[in-house]
């Protein structure tokens, strides 16, 4: 342990001298109370320290001990349902030792140490091990399963340092603790259930795959209009009150994922409070089981060390590689980057470093790159699909698109999911612009929509055409009104309201509309756009907008996403049915007079 003398402190950052041999990056305890730090520059003998609890009364001459090891995070079972700050201190653990506040230098086990789980062993490498094959450990290695919750099974897997020995002994089927060896090398090294890794550097992969199939959430615009992969990166940039939280928590609760890491980043502490009662409360709809089963919750609330937040994006991206490494798929909801760009922002200022624009800090896309960058579908080392998929709420100030953080995470993401204030004013949840919003993974998961509905692509191309149609239209209609456009121009604008109020428009109380598959997207959409073409040729035949309007199935495509069940695809047969009944009936009176004529 080297240690050195604190000769400067400056909020969060803290100067010390005599540890020049220390690492980049190692853990520092720092003071009286021991409050933990990570060295972020060394210049000779003096380090700069980033300290991510409360430093008031830190005093210059205290002692700054590096324990010569990178920030690191605990892995093993007893993740899934806990709740940790940006450190990985459990929070309910320090509030039973010290009520409601964080005290500086207070610590918690990551994991409980002294629970037993019931430790199943891999039963073809038990027997191979029982034969006195040559079994070679391998970094991923499956060495034996435990049941974590009800709901994820943890692998135990060969951590990188015990990679290239034999396996000469494998536990048997039992109850251990964490830290008790379920594996021996020859050399005699023994592997716990449980390992540690370093936030900052990404875990291993055998291959990163195509991100080719949809991560599928639930949310019609989001699936139908701008699709995220399973792997992919997502924003959902707003201003205050748009529903970013809200849409986040929609998507942690129906998406595909098998576990959700939810970091709440400098949020308010109501807002992060909310996700704390809510989510043990929230069932699984696949499971049927609390939400909580398949959830890991960091919370950095904005009153606690700023400095905090920026590595709990970290923490989170770290925990979520460990269970794609099991192969699982995890999404990780971060709200919000923006908060964690500011605390980057105050940590530069406080460093005295040259500003960018805004006063962010030059490298803020780097660290941006860094984070986004460890998304991904891949092959893990075990042979194992998984995947990392990031969705990161921005909140840029007064929801002005053009600051710093919004255009920089831009550059790393491919899935834009912009928030329009217009529309959460009008109670449109979700609030997604369809003309600001875009998704380059869509031409990447054609093909797997067009095994649901070959029509998928096209019938997307048509609706978003004819909502740019009416955006255009509007412009015309503000000034002179609706009535003085044509039918076939004020059909597109009624179809386009069937789009928005039928199609986009999700309500997240009712039973039935609250979540979508994608089966039944596809139905409402293509009957929506069917009713567009065969009212378009009505009209062609003379007949007068209102005719069209007056048909009783016009007035239940707006509400087929609220009477028919996700397991009921048999009633848009019939719907269907009716409808080009009706429409036929109305051509046919039109088509007569026209032969009359």
């Amino acid at each position: 342990m080297i240690e050195g003398r604190i000769h400067r402190v400056s909020g969060p950052i803290v100067h010390a001298k005599g540890l020049g041999g220390a690492g980049l990056f190692d853990v520092v305890e720092v003071g009286e109370n021991r409050i933990i730090g990570e060295i972020i520059r060394i210049e000779e003998d003096n380090a700069v320290i980033q300290v991510y609890e409360d430093d008031t009364g830190l005093k210059v001459g205290s002692a700054a001990r590096s324990t010569g090891r990178p920030l690191s995070v605990l892995l093993g079972p007893g993740l899934i349902g806990t709740i940790y700050d940006g450190i990985q201190r459990p929070l309910n653990t320090l509030y039973q030792q010290d009520g409601p506040f964080l005290k500086p230098g207070s610590r918690g086990k990551a994991l409980d140490l002294n629970k037993k789980w019931e430790f199943i062993p891999n039963p073809e490498l038990a027997q191979k091990i029982k034969e006195g094959q040559h079994i070679v450990a391998t970094t991923g290695m499956i060495l034996g399963t435990i049941k974590e919750t009800e709901s994820i099974v943890c692998k135990i897997m060969v951590p990188p340092d015990a990679a290239g020995e034999t396996l000469a002994e494998l536990a048997e089927q039992g109850k251990y603790t964490c830290l008790e060896h379920i594996a021996r090398t020859v050399s005699g090294k023994e592997i716990p259930i449980v390992q540690w890794w370093p936030v900052r550097a990404p875990r291993p992969v055998a291959q990163k795959l195509a991100p080719d199939t949809p991560l599928i959430t639930g949310l019609r615009v989001i699936d139908a209009f701008f699709p995220l992969s399973k792997g992919g990166t997502a924003a959902i940039p707003g201003g205050f009150g748009t529903g970013k939280t809200m849409t986040q928590h929609a998507i942690a609760k129906w998406c595909d994922a098998d576990v959700i890491v939810y970091i709440g980043c400098g949020e308010r502490g109501n807002e992060m409070t909310d996700v704390l009662t809510e989510f043990p409360h929230l069932i699984d709809p696949r499971t049927g089981r609390s939400l909580m089963e398949r959830t890991i919750l960091i919370a950095n609330t904005s009153n606690m060390p700023v400095a905090a937040r920026e590595v709990s994006i970290y923490t989170g991206v770290t925990l979520a590689e460990f269970y794609r490494d099991m192969g699982y798929h995890v999404a990780i909801m971060a709200d919000s980057t923006s908060r964690w760009a500011e605390a980057l922002r105050e940590l530069s200022g406080r460093m005295e470093e040259m500003p960018a624009e805004e006063g962010f800090p030059a490298y803020l896309p780097t660290r941006l790159a860094e984070f986004y960058e460890r998304a991904g579908r891949v092959t893990t080392l075990n042979g194992n699909e998984g995947s990392v998929s990031i969705i990161g709420a921005v909140s840029p100030p007064g929801g002005d698109f053009s600051e710093p953080v919004t255009q920089h995470t831009k550059r790393f993401i491919r899935c834009f999911w912009a928030l329009d204030r217009e529309l959460a004013n009008a109670r449109h949840y979700p609030a997604i612009s369809w003309i600001d919003s875009y998704s380059e993974y869509a031409e990447e998961v054609q093909p797997w929509w067009e095994r649901v509905n070959p029509l998928w692509a096209k019938l997307r191309r048509s609706a978003l055409e004819l909502l740019k149609k009416e955006q255009r239209l509007a412009e015309i209609v503000r000034l002179i009104g609706p009535d003085a456009l044509p039918d076939d121009q004020r059909l597109i604008l009624l179809t386009a309201d069937l789009i928005k109020n039928g199609f986009l428009q999700q309500n997240s109380f009712d039973e039935i509309d609250m979540y979508c598959v994608p089966d039944k997207q596809i139905h409402i959409l293509s009957l929506i756009l069917e009713f567009h073409e065969r009212a378009m040729a009505i009209i062609k035949l003379g007949s007068p907008l209102m005719s069209i309007t007056a048909l009783p199935v016009k007035e239940r495509l707006a509400r087929l996403k609220s009477e028919i069940k996700n397991d009921d695809l048999d009633s848009f047969i019939v719907f269907e049915r009716e409808m080009r009944d009706s429409l036929e009936a109305l051509e046919r009176t039109y088509k007569t007079k026209e032969a009359v004529l």
